[in-house]
């Protein structure tokens, strides 16, 4: 005998809320469906196990998050909040096969000391044959020079001979200044001529010949040299200047090709004469540079 009221019995769902499980008093009953009710179980368990396996995925998730925002917190610096805009794009990056470009040096060119002395515009500094030949004495190497007479004349013909005279006047010679330097009975004079220009010091430098010779130049100490004797003679110029020597014994010998005491003495006092030319060219290209700093 059954109970309950008529119709279609009711199925029961465990997932369903308003299902009923069947059931029954007493032994002629209906058995429950034992099967039914263990798939349901069955089914009921792996649901719950997705869900558990879902939910750890969300924390493991949650929880780098967390470690993330830590490790960003914990560098303390304004730099590291900053959002991905405020760095510089790519197109302000350096490129590695970009060639680096400098700007041109404002440096000047070293000045030549050589200007100085090329013409008259330039050479301004005071000048005199103490100025050019300064001291008591020269020394170069072991040898020692005693300084002598000084002569300086507006006239250059009157301390020269030969045909050096009419070289000095062709080329306009303004100034000549000589000097004597000796040592034990050699005597040297050397003579500096000036010129407005140094293509007029080039020129007296190739007309002159053998017989254009500087005078010697004798006075207190030294005695009269190169008066009638043999002597020795150079020429040379640098810039506006053209340099002469005439050297000689002060007891009246000949100089012959074996005198080389002759030959040095007249080179040294020659090596002399371009070195003070050069060294008044280099002092005034340091003012200039001086100047313009």
């Amino acid at each position: 005998m059954s109970y309950g009221q008529g119709g279609p019995q009711s199925q029961w769902d465990p997932w369903k809320p308003n299902s009923q499980q069947p059931w029954t008093s007493g032994d002629d009953g209906p058995t429950p469906d034992w099967a039914a009710l263990a798939e349901a179980s069955e089914t009921r368990n792996k649901r719950r196990r997705l869900l558990f396996i879902g939910g750890g995925a969300l924390a493991t998730l949650a929880i780098g998050t967390a470690v993330a925002m830590a490790v960003v917190s914990a560098n303390g610096s304004d730099e590291a909040n900053k959002p991905t805009s405020s760095l510089p794009a790519s197109a302000g990056l350096p490129s590695a096969s970009t060639t680096p470009s400098f700007a041109p040096t404002s440096a000047p060119p070293p000045l030549n000391p050589k200007e100085f002395v090329a013409s008259k515009a330039k050479d301004t500094a005071p000048n005199g044959p103490d100025l050019l030949f300064p001291g008591t004495q020269l020394t170069m190497g072991s040898a020692v020079y005693k300084k002598g007479p000084k002569a300086d004349s507006t006239t250059c013909t009157t301390g020269v001979q030969g045909t050096l005279a009419q070289v000095l006047t062709a080329n306009d010679c303004t100034r000549l200044m000589r000097i004597t330097y000796t040592k034990g009975n050699i005597a040297v004079t050397v003579g500096v001529a000036v010129f407005d220009t140094e293509a007029q010091a080039l020129k007296v430098k190739s007309q002159a010949d053998k017989k254009s010779i500087v005078k010697a130049l004798t006075g207190g100490d030294v005695k009269a040299f190169c008066d009638g004797a043999v002597c020795r003679s150079t020429t040379n110029s640098y810039g506006r200047y053209a340099y002469f020597t005439i050297t000689g014994f002060t007891d009246g010998k000949d100089v012959t090709t074996k005198d080389t005491a002759i030959f040095t003495a007249g080179d040294d006092l020659a090596e002399f004469a371009f070195q003070r030319i050069r060294q008044r060219g280099e002092a005034q290209a340091s003012a200039a540079a001086a100047a313009a700093n």
